[in-house]
Order: structure tokens, then sequence, then C-alpha cells
């Protein structure tokens, strides 16, 4: 079951309506990091450059020495922090656009069914948070946990396994039912929800491809769900007629 979702997710990701989903994403999410660039380099000049340069009133040439080194080193910092927040802001900004890649799985393979029911515009944008701090939560455990030996790596998976399967999981059952039937539901399936949280961790630990994780993710997690609805319907079925 989580293989075939992880499958039929791939197969769709470079389709021309991903790629248009993709595209505004990453275009959005560029703009803020570039924002995030120029934001954290003017509050260092204003507040640690001024201070450099009083350090040594006497010695003026080593002072700009200080300032220009610690302007380098800043610049590293700046680099380092804008690489961890790659993340978290494009799964900020692809929050916003899981409805749309979720219709597109929805339409196209599962035309039969009755189509899901986007989340209103202020659940969409409580979702999008949510991920956010699913993800920052998720790798700040996981870097901490990366000082323990032999814990670091499966520490990695299994944080981001678990609260990366149970969102978009949700996320996808809450267009066909309320947000506690939702949860009801990945509890009864916790297994299998953590297995394809597990493979969803293991996009995102892919450079570059980690991008593409939350559309990944929700075009999975909708498969899933259609998979585990119609199981769970059966066995109803079955159970009824027996």
């Amino acid at each position: 079951m989580i293989i075939e979702a992880a499958g039929a997710a791939l197969s769709r990701l470079f389709s021309a309506e991903f790629r248009a989903v993709f595209l505004k994403s990453l275009a959005l999410t560029l703009l803020l990091l570039v924002g995030a660039w120029f934001g954290l380099k003017e509050i260092f000049d204003w507040l640690a450059l001024p201070w450099i340069d009083a350090l040594l009133p006497g010695f003026p040439s080593w002072a700009g020495w200080l300032t220009l080194v610690a302007a380098v080193f800043a610049g590293i910092g700046l680099a380092v922090g804008l690489a961890l927040l790659v993340s978290p802001v494009t799964a900020l900004v692809a929050g916003i656009f899981l409805d749309d890649i979720a219709e597109v799985v929805e339409r196209t393979d599962y035309p039969q069914d009755p189509p899901g029911r986007a989340l209103p515009a202020l659940d969409a944008f409580v979702l999008s948070l949510k991920f956010l701090g699913v993800v920052i939560l998720g790798n700040l455990v996981a870097l901490v946990l990366l000082l323990v030996p032999g814990v670091n790596i499966a520490a990695f998976f299994l944080v981001n396994g678990y609260l990366l399967g149970r969102e978009f999981f949700e996320f996808a059952a809450m267009r066909f039912r309320p947000e506690a039937e939702a949860k009801a539901m990945r509890r009864r399936n916790a297994p299998t929800v953590f297995l394809a949280g597990l493979v969803i961790a293991g996009f995102l630990a892919l450079p570059l491809v980690n991008l593409l994780t939350p559309l990944f993710a929700a075009a999975m997690m909708v498969h899933l769900h259609k998979m585990i609805a119609r199981a769970e319907a059966g066995a109803r079925t079955s159970l009824a007629q027996w």
C-alpha cells in the first residue's frame, strides 16, 4: 500500500500541473529567502558593526581588520543560516498550495470519486504554519540528537517520519471528513502512516530534491488516504454481511 502510494505520487511529480504548482512555490520561496538574507544582513550591520568599530578606538587599522574579519564570518553564518531556512520556508510556502496538489491527484487518478473539499483560507494558512512548526521541531530535535553517537541518523528519520506522516495524512483526510474523524483514522492506522512518513523523511534527506518534499508528501498521502478509506469501507461491508 505504501509503495503503491509513493509510486503513484512520484509518477505525477513531474507532470505539467505539478510543475506549475512547484514553480509558483519555488518562486515565492526564493523571494522570501532573498528577503531574509538582506534583512539579516541589515540587522547585523546595524547591531554588530558599530560595536566592532568602537572596540579598539586607539587602533583604527586593527578595528578595520576586525570589522572585515567579522563581516566575512557573518557572511558565512548568514549563508549557513539561509541553508537551514530552506526546508522550513519551503514547507511554509508549499503549505499554501497543498490543496492544489490534492485536487490534481483526485481529479486525474480518482475521477469517479466525489472531489475533496478545499480547506478554508484561514485553516489552510494555519495548516501551513503547522507544517512549518513540524519541520522546524523535527530538525531541531534531530540536530540535538546529532551529538549522540549512533542515534543521529535514526533520530532524523524517526522524528521527521512521525511528524510529517501525521500532519500530511491528516491534511489529506480532512478534505473528506471532519478534523476529529481524520485524527481518529490516522490513529487507527498509525503504523502504516508512520511508515509512509519514513518514506517522506527519506525524500526530505535528499539535497535539492527535498524542495519537492511537501508536494510529494501531499500527493502520496492523498493516495494513501484513498487506499485506507476503501480498505476500511470494505471491512465494514464484509462485517455487516457476515
